[in-house]
Formats: C-alpha cells, structure tokens, sequence
C-alpha cells in the first residue's frame, strides 16, 4: 500500500488564512491535504474566506466550493470545527455564540491540549496597529502582496521548467526587510503577552502568514502559517506534541515538519 493511501490522523488541525475569494488561495491544496489528514477537532483560525478580495472583484471556483463543503461534512460527521474569524472575514464577527451547519464561530477560545496545557486561540489581527489604526494602509499592503503572489506565480513558472524549487518573494521580503523582521517579532511577543493576560500557556494564532513554532518568555507561540504560499497547518498529536506539517504539492510529499520540542530547546 502506498503512503497515498495512509490517513493521519490527530487529536486537533489548527488551519489559518486559506483567503477562499482571493485569486492566491490555494484551496485546492488544502483539499488534497484534508483527504488524507484528519482530527477531532478543527480550528479554523482566521481569514479563511477573503471578504475584502470578494468586494473587489467576485472570485470563487469550484475549488473553494468544494472545501467549504469539506469542513461542513467534517462537521456533520462528528468532528468539533471551531471558526475564529479573522480581518479579512470580519463580516462573521457579527455572529459570534452562531453555528453555521455545525461549525461554532467564536471571538476566541481556550485550547485544552491533552498535556493539561491551555492555549489562547485567536487570529491575532486585533493586535496589529496597522490593521487597527491605518486600515487604508493595511488594504494597500494586500493590494501589493497580492501583485507578489502574481509575480511569484510568473517567476516560478520558469523555475519549475528548469527544475528549480519554488521561491517566494513575499517570504524573502519577510525575513530580509529589518522592519517586517522587527514587525514579527514584535507581533509575536504581542500575542505571547495576551496569552499570559488570558492565564494560558501558549497561544495559537495566524494573520502574519509565517508559521512557527517557538517560545517566547516562557509562553509558546505557535503560528499556522497560510494556505496562500507556505500552504502550512499546525497539528497536535494525541500525547500534547504540536508540529507545523508543510504541504508542498499534490502528491501527498511533506517537507520536514516543525516540532513544538525541537524549538523549546
């Protein structure tokens, strides 16, 4: 039997910034992904359909049909499917304590792993100044990583002819730009203080698209990452152990995965 046809499955799939309505979303990755990846419980953690894509011009394929229908059966069959919305699907903040055919939307919640250890789940764009404070800039920001997208699309295609690995231009920007890196960095001991105001021990969020795992003043901060480039979800095992599973293609091949342990050395 090939390894296509094995199912992993976990105790929680925490999932972010799918962006279902926005020309990047790669949902169709997802999808494949879900196929062979399960839990019993599933946190959709923000951002999962682009309303402000969705304003500006009206996109959605089959595909991002296709998985929303996915988490409602998964749903259906018993699995918990929590939804905390993000900036980009603000417009569900109107119904928070709601479900919609089984999925319960909530503000933010409090993940109980199975260690005992309590993690503060939220999006975690309440947190981001410019997103608050200067929406007019944070609207323009989205415009440009969308035309980074488009560009990477164009770049990559060569490189996969010549059979280079893909390469990302807003990742690049990321980690290379002081003050995106200082902007990270900041966010993240942001969002580990929150964790603490909440009394939990960690906290699970998504909206900066930079997934990881990793301490921060002795709370754990564990980002999801998106469904847009890195196509990353973060998972925890039945024992408590959290890892970030990278789905590089349609072929069911991981990349190396991130583990909680192998960061809180």
């Amino acid at each position: 039997m090939g390894d296509e046809c094995l199912e992993r499955r976990f105790r929680t799939l925490f999932i972010s910034d799918v962006h279902l309505g926005a020309r990047g979303s790669q949902a169709e990755r997802l999808l494949d992904f879900l196929r062979s990846h399960d839990a019993d419980t599933i946190y959709l953690v923000g951002d999962i359909v682009d309303g402000w894509a969705l304003k500006s011009s009206w996109y959605w394929p089959q595909s991002h049909n296709d998985l929303m229908q996915k988490m409602l059966r998964k749903a259906r069959k018993g699995a918990k499917v929590v939804y905390v919305p993000g900036n980009h699907d603000e417009f569900l903040r109107s119904y928070y304590g709601t479900h919609f055919g089984g999925i319960e939307v909530v503000e933010n919640t409090i993940h109980v792993g199975s260690d005992g250890r309590r993690y503060l789940v939220i999006h975690g764009d309440i947190f981001d100044l410019v997103v608050q404070n200067a929406r007019w800039l944070a609207l323009l920001g989205d415009k440009a990583y969308d035309f980074a997208i488009q560009m990477n699309r164009s770049v990559n295609m060569f490189r996969r002819w010549f059979g280079i690995p893909y390469w990302s231009l807003s990742q690049w920007a990321k980690l290379k730009v002081k003050n995106a890196v200082n902007y990270i960095g900041a966010f993240e001991q942001t969002l580990a203080a929150e964790a603490r105001r909440h009394g939990a021990d960690g906290v699970i969020c998504g909206h900066i698209h930079y997934a990881t795992i990793r301490n921060e003043h002795d709370v754990r901060y564990m980002n999801c990452g998106d469904w847009v480039e890195s196509c990353t979800a973060l998972a925890e095992h039945e024992d408590g152990r959290f890892e970030i599973i990278t789905w590089i293609d349609p072929l069911r091949r991981l990349t190396p995965t991130i583990s909680a342990e192998a960061h809180a050395a």
